[in-house]
């Protein structure tokens, strides 16, 4: 049974930086990609980042593009999202998720990620 376990959230300031993590078992992830997808309160869940496990191609929302970075650590099966120079609009609960066999042009879709973790949340403060 696959698990994701996200971790690293908290209250940062506006500008600041932070780094969540996501722990992921169960299986071999060879093939899959992992992703990070948010919800903010009162909308829809949306599309963040993602990366793949083989190969390590990476995909970005335009609204974090050159703010946030994903990595993959395989060593730890760990997924990590820097995030700085935040704002206030990026206050949302942050999911992980995976699937396997997404093709490079569905990375920015929840539709092909069948694992989905419980979410850590991060509050940016102006």
């Amino acid at each position: 049974q696959v698990q994701l376990v996200e971790s690293g959230g908290g209250l940062v300031q506006t500008g600041g930086s932070l780094r969540i993590s996501c722990a992921a078992s169960g299986r071999a992830f060879g093939g899959h990609t992992l992703g990070w997808f948010r919800q903010a309160p009162g909308k829809e869940r949306e599309f963040t980042a993602a990366i793949r496990w083989n190969g390590g191609s990476t995909s970005y929302a335009n609204s974090v593009k050159g703010r946030f970075t994903i990595t993959l650590d395989k060593t730890k099966n760990t997924m990590y999202l820097q995030m700085s120079s935040l704002k206030p609009e990026d206050t949302a609960v942050y999911y992980c998720a995976t699937g396997y066999g997404i093709i490079l042009s569905s990375m920015q879709s929840s539709n092909g990620y069948l694992y989905w973790g419980q979410g850590t949340q991060v509050t940016v403060s102006s």
